[in-house]
């Protein structure tokens, strides 16, 4: 039976080449694409998982709002937390404390690398995660002070094939740290990355435990029976009563618990050791990763209907031969089941193609070794039973139900194959297609919205080199000024943060506000020229000079006197124009001064966030940027004038450097993603569409081919019969275009709502889409159309 059945499979699929060639080559591509977004949704919902402890752990964030300023959601807190949390809740196990220690040089030897990926951690920390040992003991490795477990990448970097264990690093040319332990690399989806990790209590500020500033990251480890929700009710009451003032209702402070497995995927402070993704997105690849597999299962149940005519008679003959409808059921089943097993061999190398192209777009090394030992042969195990079910069984069905009687009279050859249904089915496929193309358009409208939006600065030809322990002020002022001696450098300053990304939160009063009046305000220390290096605008007051630094580096901080440029969202919430402002005396975390000029709002985060009020200061006690703006017809003699430059002041630290622009390309790196990906996959499932398209129009012209020869000795042009083979699939169109164009505008409203600064939704998107779709349907049905009437009718009519 089986010999039987390959025999007939192979036989019917040799016949109709172009059919089963459109049908296998649908379903390859998608299935190829369906693995290769499945393997990104898997990576992602994979995050942190692989943590034994992963359900009891816990992130504490923090939360603070003064008076009417905007509240601020921080994934750091103060030193004291982890502590005092162990001390005065049972339902705490243990905790540790991180410290990301930001960009810095490590030398071993005659090795020096700038390294970004140090984190320093409590000696509790591999009792809390589960990153597996290489080399060492776990309990111990963190247990002394200059102690540094390294991954085995870095392992291997530094130290070849010799052990690790008890060799010494040089970090940040002040700190000799001994090597204790050797972990495997850390999976792409851990959010806690680290190349180095070392003693938390290497650092000074780990033998106080202190409030006054939030630069930890804190995770608990909670007792097995312990309730979430019942321990945010027990640290509430605990904050109240030590941290909030019952006589200041309108300021508050929040110590918050988050569930360690949905901080990737769901957590929306700000400042995480990693930015977190939006869950949304991966809904979005989940549903296109299912509709491109939907549609290539369209495509083979409407080519197969189509053909269901022709076969009607092999069928009718079969069953007078004595063979029952569930031996013709089995063997279309069998025929959708080889289809389907070539199919995903063939995808199976699109996707193995495809992981490089993937993996570039995401900046996540994707491969098969992301699923889970044999859950990938499981997966496509089960793909083959569902993609032959969704492809098989309704073609079977109906070709399995013909009546012998009225099939060998030839009753049943006009109206087999549910022309209903393939109408049905192309309206279905049109409207995924031009869904994907909708959304494309929208996406790439709103990333040049925000690419081309006045940012309030100008980050173009900016030179930006991270500076992880700081530069002194001496050291800047002779490297900015041996800089400026050249004309291919235009300016130099530094500052405390990326201006891009700000997130020191501060608080600020005014003399002339009521007592105890205070507003949050976000702040960035900077060197005196950040303002014009940065091409930001003042629109009252002047700008920082040499007068002004002096004040602010007196040896006395008492003595200090700061002066301030806040901009227009700062100006108006504490309730000045412009122009009153200046001159107005203001005290922020203990520093006071006045107000000296104020700048017109520009971006200093993301634009999913409203521009909120922030305060620019020359304050020279850490600088982790140094930012050279160097003109555009001189750009390469600039960054080599630089790179001498750096050589000459930091000897013992790699030159490495970025533009300022390529900052702003990251913060909206997902956008991105998500747009290309649209892109992509919207070409796909028009490109599988229209196969399918191809070989139906293909095969009615076949059916149809007498009718097109007496037409054209009847008079027909070619125009006419054109026109004719094609206007049948013109109302499928219209009537795709009306469903999908809602359905998109619902979604991509949704997706804009993340924006604080986002387009407005316009007919011409719907309109442009609905016209390519058409265009491209009608070019691919003209095609094969046009094949069509231009046949000779003598050879039409004499064909059978």
């Amino acid at each position: 039976m089986l010999k039987n059945y390959l025999k007939i499979a192979f036989r019917s699929l040799w016949k109709y080449k172009t059919n089963s060639f459109v049908s296998i080559t649908g379903l390859a591509i998608g299935i190829g694409c369906f693995l290769l977004l499945a393997t990104y949704v898997l990576h992602e919902l994979r995050y942190d998982r692989f943590q034994e402890n992963g359900e009891r752990i816990v992130r504490v964030n923090l939360f603070y709002k003064s008076g009417d300023s905007e509240p601020i959601n921080v994934a750091v807190t103060p030193t004291a937390v982890a502590p005092l949390f162990v001390r005065e809740f049972k339902e705490v196990e243990s905790a540790v404390r991180l410290y990301a220690y930001g960009i810095v040089p490590v030398q071993f030897g005659d090795k020096l690398f700038n390294e970004k990926n140090i984190v320093f951690a409590d000696s509790t920390f591999f009792g809390i995660f589960s990153f597996p040992f290489i080399e060492g003991d776990r309990k111990t490795a963190l247990s002394q002070p200059n102690s540094v477990v390294v991954d085995e990448t870095t392992a291997k970097k530094y130290f070849g094939d010799e052990s690790a264990v008890g060799k010494s690093l040089k970090i940040n040319d002040k700190l000799t740290m001994q090597v204790t332990g050797v972990v495997a690399d850390v999976p792409s989806y851990s959010h806690i990355k680290f190349n180095f990790l070392c003693s938390y209590s290497t650092l000074s500020k780990s033998k106080t435990e202190s409030f006054d500033s939030a630069n930890d990251y804190t995770y608990l480890l909670l007792q097995p029976n312990a309730d979430i929700k019942t321990l945010q009710s027990k640290v509430d009451a605990l904050v109240d009563k030590n941290m909030n003032d019952p006589k200041d209702p309108s300021s508050e402070v929040k110590l918050q618990l988050e569930a360690f497995n949905r901080i990737h995927l769901y957590s929306t402070v700000s400042g995480g050791m990693e930015v977190s993704a939006n869950y949304k997105y991966i809904y979005i690849l989940s549903g296109v990763a299912v509709l491109i597999l939907v549609i290539a299962c369209i495509n083979f149940v409407n080519l197969v209907t189509a053909r269901s005519a022709v076969r009607a008679r092999e069928v009718g003959v079969r069953k007078v031969m004595g063979a029952r409808r569930v031996e013709v059921f089995r063997q279309y089943l069998f025929e959708s089941g080889i289809i389907t097993l070539v199919s995903i061999l063939v995808g199976i190398v699109i996707a193995l193609l495809g992981f490089s192209g993937l993996s570039n777009l995401t900046g996540t090394l994707l491969n098969l070794h992301v699923w889970p030992s044999y859950s990938v042969v499981l997966l496509l195990l089960g793909l083959a039973v569902v993609v032959t079910l969704l492809s098989g069984v309704y073609p079977a069905t109906v070709l399995s139900g013909f009546e012998p009687v009225k099939v060998l009279k030839g009753k049943i050859l006009s109206t087999a194959g549910g022309s209903g249904l393939r109408s049905f089915l192309v309206v279905f496929q049109f409207s995924i297609s031009i869904l994907f193309i909708i959304g494309t358009l929208i996406a790439n409208q709103q990333l040049s919205y925000i690419q081309n939006k006045n940012l309030g600065l100008n980050p173009s030809q900016i030179i930006v080199m991270d500076l992880g322990s700081g530069i002194s002020r001496t050291k800047l002022a002779a490297m900015k000024s041996e800089l400026l001696n050249n004309t291919a450098v235009q300016s130099v300053s530094a500052s405390y943060d990326s201006p891009l990304n700000v997130q020191g939160g501060y608080t600020i009063s005014a003399a002339d506000k009521p007592q105890g009046f205070q507003m949050n305000i976000t702040a960035i220390p900077v060197e005196k020229d950040f303002v014009p290096t940065l091409g930001m605008k003042l629109i009252a007051g002047e700008n920082f000079n040499e007068s002004d630094v002096l004040r602010a580096v007196n040896d006395s901080f008492e003595l200090r006197k700061f002066a301030f440029i806040l901009n227009e969202s700062a100006v108006k919430a504490l309730g000045w124009t412009p122009a009153k402002a200046i001159g107005k005396e203001v005290r922020m975390n203990g520093r006071t001064g006045q107000v000296k000029a104020v700048a017109q709002d520009f971006h200093f985060r993301s634009m999913h966030e409203k521009i909120s009020p922030i305060a620019i200061i020359p304050e020279y006690n850490y600088f982790g940027k140094v930012m050279v703006k160097v003109r555009g017809d001189d750009a390469t003699k600039g960054i080599d004038l630089v790179r001498q430059s750096w050589k000459a002041n930091f000897p013992m630290r790699p030159f490495e450097y970025h533009f300022l622009n390529e900052e702003f390309d990251d913060m909206y790196r997902a956008e991105s993603r998500v747009s290309t990906i649209l892109t992509v996959f919207s070409v796909i499932t028009i490109l599988i569409s229209c196969l399918g398209l191809f070989a139906l129009v293909a095969f009615m012209s076949e059916q149809r081919t007498k009718e097109i020869g007496i037409r054209k000795v009847l008079g027909a042009s070619v125009g006419g019969i054109v026109l004719l083979l094609s206007k049948d699939f013109v109302k499928p169109m219209l009537i795709a275009i009306v469903i999908a164009s809602p359905v998109a505008w619902y979604f991509m409203n949704q997706w804009l709502v993340d924006f604080a600064y986002r387009i407005e939704i316009n007919a011409w998107v719907f309109v442009t889409a609905g016209a390519i779709t058409i265009a491209i349907a009608l070019f691919t049905v003209s095609f094969q159309s046009i094949k069509a009437a231009l046949m000779n009718p003598v050879e039409s009519l004499n064909m059978e």
